[in-house]
């Protein structure tokens, strides 16, 4: 019954190959156990949904993670949804495990330190590109702009006498996003070295030297270029820096609810993984400073 299955999803559902070859390893352990080593016994009339609860248990002890064990009863739900509507099975008893939910891998960020040795590097101030490209890093990190944001942003929706941008976000949602004088410094200098520069009137906030707006992978390389060599964070992307715009307000006394607003979440949970890495960063930081938690477990004192 397995191999009719596994050529069911392959030849009528037309599952990807990398689905059908995770199912039928996924199956074929299953029956290995389910038989004692012997998948040909296997009757699955006869498999109730706590043998299957057994299995599972037994996976999440011998280290399989959440992802992995997800995939596994959700090809023992498509093995016995098959067996009900072309074998006569009456119940699927895989139907009652409840799927685990995935881990949730904690955002890349660069450190603090790190961004601020970035944005302290020297640059060529008469210079058009590395002025717009040194703008381009400061207002990700500062603001928490997404790439398509800056890509987006219009030069009329600027404002450094308010110290505001207004921001068209996912979902044609916009929000105000308030900067500071460091910030708005910058951006006068950008506009002049842009006025210098860019023939004609200007729509969009960031141009390339002939007018023409940016596209992603532009933006994508600047801040590469910027990152590499000065981080320890894996990947250097934009959507880091914008990790590291939520990580540093946070670790700085910004309160959850603002920090969402900021970044255009929709959902506060969404917000809610940077309270992690501050927590992580938190408890990193009392480890390595307080007297006594360098002390080891032992180390108790002496009774005179």
């Amino acid at each position: 019954m397995l191999d009719s299955f596994i050529t069911y999803i392959r030849c009528e559902l037309n599952f990807s190959v990398h689905t059908v070859s995770a199912y039928t390893g996924d199956l074929r352990q299953w029956a290995d156990y389910a038989t004692g080593g012997k998948p040909e016994e296997l009757h699955p009339e006869d498999v109730t949904a706590g043998d299957l609860r057994q299995w599972v248990a037994k996976l999440a002890k011998d280290g399989d993670g959440a992802r992995t064990i997800r995939r596994k009863i959700q090809a023992l739900r498509a093995f016995f949804r098959y067996l009900m509507r072309y074998h006569g099975l009456r119940a699927n008893p895989a139907a009652e495990l409840a799927l685990a939910k995935p881990d949730k891998p904690l955002p890349v960020y660069v450190r603090q330190r790190e961004t601020e040795e970035i944005l302290d590097q020297p640059i060529d101030t008469d210079d058009f590109t590395s002025v717009r490209d040194r703008l381009i890093i400061m207002m990700i990190y500062t603001t928490g702009l997404r790439a398509s944001e800056v890509m987006g942003l219009m030069d009329a929706d600027v404002d450094t006498v308010k110290g505001e941008l207004k921001v068209l976000g996912k979902r044609n949602k916009h929000r105000i996003i308030p900067f500071g004088e460091e910030l708005s410094d910058m951006i006068t200098l950008y506009r002049n070295r842009r006025s210098e520069t860019v023939p004609g009137i200007v729509h969009e906030f960031f141009v390339r030297s002939g007018g023409e707006p940016l596209y992603r992978k532009l933006v994508y390389n600047v801040v590469n270029s910027a990152l590499a060599g000065h981080t320890v964070a894996q990947r250097q992307s934009p959507h880091v820096l914008r990790h590291s715009f939520a990580t540093d307000m946070l670790n700085n006394g910004a309160d959850l609810y603002s920090v969402q607003q900021l970044l255009g979440h929709q959902s506060l949970a969404t917000t809610q993984v940077y309270t992690h890495i501050t927590y992580r960063e938190l408890k990193q930081n009392y480890q390595l400073a307080h007297p006594r938690a360098l002390k080891k477990g032992g180390d108790h004192g002496s009774k005179h």
